[in-house]
């Protein structure tokens, strides 16, 4: 029974696809992080502005 490797691929993928995962979590919430003060100020810069009409153009 100690020699029967039936199964240990399998131990491999579980903890590679675990990895993985979990690397991709990091990576997600490392990313929103540094993402979410930036569109806070993107958003906060668009609300302030004003939007000219073409007819007032160069005048």
């Amino acid at each position: 029974m100690r020699d029967d490797e039936r199964g240990a691929i399998t131990v491999d993928w579980v903890v590679l696809t675990g990895a993985v995962v979990g690397l991709g979590i990091a990576a997600v919430a490392t990313i929103t992080t540094g993402v979410d003060p930036v569109a806070q100020r993107v958003g906060t810069t668009l609300s302030g502005a004003s939007v000219v009409s073409l007819g007032t153009l160069g005048q």
